[in-house]
């Protein structure tokens, strides 16, 4: 029987609910499951890519034995091919995420035909979020409780300049 092994690449800056509901998801389907910290040198992160991938571990030591947290640059199939898994996994939050994904699931399978693209849909109480908004809303002082891990939220109020529970508000102009 042939192993079946995933790498689920993001950014990660920072891991949300959301991801984390795609990590869980896809260790129902493949473990163990590759998370593949991308360090894109076009993309300007609040988070270095040690920082990510050490909040990831600290996450993952949740899942002993079925969660492998790795760096990569390059090529997501090349990278694929370096690990011998043959799937990729890739969240979907709403239909705009979809032409994205799917143009990028496209070029791999072009690159790559021996690698296929399974999509997950993150549970419907986390399609609102993006790491990008809850980078927003951390910077503005406001609370991000519910749309990440503790680790990541300490982490956020780190780099914000807050203090664990302090809530700042920005006072009206």
């Amino acid at each position: 029987m042939r192993q079946k092994l995933a790498v689920y690449p993001g950014s990660f800056d920072p891991v949300t609910y959301g991801h984390l509901d795609v990590i869980e998801r896809a260790l129902e389907i493949f473990s163990p499951l590759i998370v593949a910290v991308v360090d894109n040198p076009n993309k300007q992160p609040l988070f270095s890519v040690s920082e990510r991938v050490a909040m990831l571990e600290e996450i993952g030591s949740n899942y002993p034995g079925q969660l492998i947290v790795e760096e990569f640059k390059g090529l997501l199939v090349d990278f694929l091919r370096r690990e011998r898994a043959s799937f990729i996994v890739r969240g979907l939050r709403a239909v705009s995420d979809f032409e994205l994904e799917f143009m990028m699931a496209t070029m791999n399978r072009k690159l790559a035909p021996e690698i296929d693209t399974i999509f997950l849909m993150t549970n419907e109480e986390h399609f609102y979020l993006s790491s990008s908004s809850v980078k927003e809303v951390a910077k503005l002082g406001g609370n991000v409780e519910g749309f990440v891990p503790p680790v990541v939220e300490k982490k956020l109020k780190e780099k914000y300049g807050m203090m664990p529970g302090e809530v700042t508000v920005q006072p009206l102009e």
